[in-house]
């Protein structure tokens, strides 16, 4: 069983942060990643200090995980099935069957999107259709816009991007319920609402977002689009079982000036915690938390 001074769950954006960070406080640090979350499938991120015409989540993946492995930071590409408290230590295995000790833990599991299973999706997202209005909503500034959505959700997003745009549409993919009082605000802004499953998404002849295709045959033409289907996963699992306190909607509670956890020795950062979920965000998470867990570990 080999034994570091921490292990970091989740290889995004806040536990490659920390990852640096605790490697050029020269400590013996893992980072247990599975490949997924947010930051594998956004193709640019545009509101991020230093990159003025954006960036993808893999481009910052790649160069953060070099970074890290510069300062000696060992890598793993696996999923850890059990986190287990012991006295002061931590003991972890994976789905390969390896088996940790560590004096402190990092978690930065993140969150899956809700996407739905459409064709050429994956291919816009984030240079065409977004999912965060906060980092993406200038992004549609004056552009024809298609929120994809459902519900009260889809309805919410619409209303949020009229800031924006005053030329959108909300397509109710699974035709579920809009209460009154949201009808009314989207009325009030003028966004028309279509109750009608999506088809595919249509590519123009650059491989670029040209709209929808209903499933009624009907083409929704537009410039840009935007997720709005809530339902989001939060992966957090390895938190409830060594005992962290969570919020109702299943995010980490953390300490606000040392993002520890209720338990001693376990710090979480990124779309794992609970606040506002930004990269920009993600990697303060991730340099903070290494700086109380090197506290901590010079403690020890």
């Amino acid at each position: 069983m080999k034994q570091v001074d921490c292990v970091i769950i989740g290889g995004g954006i806040a536990g490659l942060q920390a990852a640096i960070q605790l490697g050029r406080y020269k400590h013996d640090v893992l980072v247990i990643d599975s490949n997924q979350g947010r930051s594998t499938i956004c193709r640019c991120y545009h509101n991020i200090l230093g990159w003025p015409d954006g960036v993808s989540g893999q481009e910052i993946r790649k160069l953060g995980k070099l970074h890290a492995e510069k300062y000696g930071v060992h890598f793993l590409h696996d999923v850890v099935t059990t986190l287990q408290k012991e006295s002061n230590h931590f003991y972890l295995e994976t789905e390969q069957h390896a088996t940790f000790e560590a004096k402190t833990i990092f978690l930065a599991t993140g969150l899956v999107d809700h996407l739905p299973k459409l064709e050429n999706l994956v291919t816009c997202l984030g240079t065409d259709i977004y999912v965060c209005p906060d980092c993406d909503g200038y992004e549609v500034s004056g552009k024809k816009t298609v929120v994809l959505g459902a519900g009260n959700t889809g309805a919410d997003m619409a209303v949020t991007l009229a800031y924006w745009s005053n030329d959108i549409i909300y397509i109710n993919h699974n035709q579920s319920a809009v209460d009154v009082t949201k009808l009314d605000e989207l009325e009030k802004h003028r966004i028309k609402i279509v109750y009608e499953q999506i088809e595919k998404i249509i590519l123009d002849e650059k491989q670029h977002f040209a709209g929808v295709l209903l499933k009624n045959g009907e083409v929704v033409g537009a410039e840009r689009g935007f997720i709005g289907f809530g339902g989001n996963k939060i992966n957090y699992e390895l938190a409830e079982a060594v005992g962290v306190e969570l919020t109702e909607n299943k995010h980490v509670l953390v300490n606000p000036r040392t993002k520890e956890t209720n338990i001693k020795g376990v710090w979480a950062g990124g779309d794992l915690a609970a606040h506002s979920e930004q990269v920009t965000i993600a990697m303060g998470d991730g340099s903070q938390a290494a700086i109380w867990i090197h506290k901590r570990l010079l403690e020890q």
